[in-house]
This record gives structure tokens, C-alpha cells and sequence, in this order.
């Protein structure tokens, strides 16, 4: 295990034993492998749309709730990541499959390992977690990329889940993540960063006309901000869909909602 994807890490630099967060060893190695195999359909998608094979959003949609899964506290559900796993190399097969007479099969090992026995997962993930790339400038880049990726992901997600989405952002999923696989030069790593600054912009974007279309444009509004005497639910997070569906679930039900500032526009 090595994680240090939030501020929280142990003595600032990362977390080995346990997550301060509570994640587990086995969950970590899990979510490590899981990302290996996001990079190896990234791979394949994105040299399948170099050569001019089309590639179904299904994949980019994948990809960001893969990553998705794996940000802080999203998910230590061991049995749910190891379906995640099983599930992307499915994808990885499927696509290949429709690719490999214009992609050939000369691709990084992610995009190439398979395995139905769980039992390698956790020795796998040893292998091609963070720490497997050892130079620590490019370990830097990639992993900074890969968080950029990640916060994509979360906002990507939520548009989708309205009906929004664009078509760049899958495409810099897989050209993003792809990068990580392959020896670039320093620039042009520093270049795939900045470019995910430009693509999250893009996504706020269309996180923003997601919300608008469906809820309408927020309102100056006074709210409480005091705590009632009823039980609760606290939600937080950025999906107002989830919100939406929560407050009419509960509607009557004598049960308030409790949120941060993030989710008032609900």
C-alpha cells in the first residue's frame, strides 16, 4: 500500500500500513489494480481512435466512474472493487477485439493482463501501484495527472447523470491516462497537466449546464443553518441528482437534510 492522494497522508508524504482514512492494505492494492486496468482500456481506446476505429462513450463513461470510485472515501468495498476490476478487463477484451487488426497487439502490459483469479489481485497491485514507477520526478507528473483525472472524473460523472456529456472528455481519459503508461519527456508531461487544467474547465462546463437545464439557474436564497430537533441525513459531495432524489424520499417523512454550501443551489 501506498497512497497519498489526500492531505491527510501519514507524516505528509503518504499512507503504508493503513489510510488515515480508514481504507484498508487490501482495499488500496484493489483500488491500485483497478486504475491499472482504467489505463489499459485507455490505452487500447486511444490508440483504436488514432487509427480511425470508433470508440463508444461507454468506455470514456466507464473510465471516469472507475476513477471515480477510488477518490477518497468513495469506496472501500473490497467485494464491489474487485467487480470493478473484473468488469474492466471485460472492456479491455471488448474493445481490443474490435481494434486489434488497426491497433496490432504491441501495447503496454495494462492493456494486456488478464486474470479471473482473485487471488493475484492483491500481488498484482503490489506491482503497478504508485510507487512502481521509481524515478520521483515522473512518478510526480503521473500521479498528479492521475488526481487531476480523478477530480474529471467526479464532475464528468455528474453531468452525465443529467444527460450532459462531451466527447473531449473521454478523449483526454484515455489520451491522459495512456500518457502515464508511456516514457515521455518532462515537458511534455508538465504538457498533459496543464492540458487537464484546460479539460476541467470543459467539464465544469458542462457540470454547470447540467445543473442550469435541470434545476435552473441558482437564486439568492436565505436558508437555516441551525439544527433541528428531528433525526437527519447528512449529505455531502457535488451531485445534486442524488439531492434531488433524497429530498423527495424524504419528503414528509419528518427526517431534514443536513448539507455544506456545495449542495444549498439544491
Amino acid at each position: 500500500m501506498f497512497c497519498f492522494q489526500c492531505q491527510e497522508a501519514a507524516k505528509g508524504q503518504g499512507c503504508t500500513i493503513k489510510g488515515m482514512c480508514g481504507k484498508e492494505n487490501d482495499t488500496s492494492d484493489l483500488q491500485d489494480l483497478l486504475i491499472y486496468n482504467l489505463k489499459g482500456i485507455a490505452v487500447i481506446a486511444d490508440k483504436a481512435k488514432a487509427a480511425g476505429v470508433e470508440v463508444s462513450d461507454a468506455a470514456g463513461k466507464f473510465i471516469a466512474q472507475g476513477l471515480f470510485t477510488t477518490i477518497t472515501n468513495t469506496n472501500f468495498n473490497d467485494e464491489n472493487l474487485i467487480n470493478w476490476i473484473n468488469r474492466a478487463q471485460t472492456l479491455k477484451k471488448e474493445l481490443f477485439e474490435s481494434a486489434k487488426d488497426k491497433i496490432g497487439s504491441d501495447l503496454h502490459e495494462s492493456a494486456t493482463w488478464y486474470s479471473n483469479d482473485v487471488s493475484q489481485f492483491s500481488s498484482k497491485a503490489q506491482t503497478v501501484g504508485v510507487l512502481a514507477t521509481e524515478n520521483e520526478d515522473v512518478r510526480s507528473l503521473r500521479e498528479l495527472l492521475i488526481l487531476g483525472l480523478k477530480g474529471i472524473a467526479a464532475y464528468a460523472d455528474h453531468a452525465a447523470v443529467l444527460g450532459v456529456t462531451r466527447d473531449e472528455i473521454w478523449d483526454f481519459f484515455y489520451k491522459g491516462l495512456a500518457s502515464t503508461t508511456q516514457d515521455l519527456s518532462v515537458d511534455d508531461m508538465v504538457g498533459m497537466v496543464l492540458k487537464a487544467g484546460e479539460v476541467t474547465v470543459t467539464t465544469m462546463a458542462a457540470l454547470d449546464e447540467a445543473n442550469t437545464t435541470a434545476y435552473g439557474n441558482p437564486e439568492l436564497t436565505e436558508v437555516n443553518i441551525g439544527v433541528g430537533s428531528n433525526p437527519g441525513i447528512l449529505i455531502s459531495g457535488h451531485d445534486l441528482k442524488d439531492m434531488e432524489e433524497l429530498l423527495k424520499q424524504t419528503e414528509g417523512s419528518g427526517v431534514d437534510i443536513y448539507t455544506h454550501g456545495e449542495m444549498l443551489p439544491a
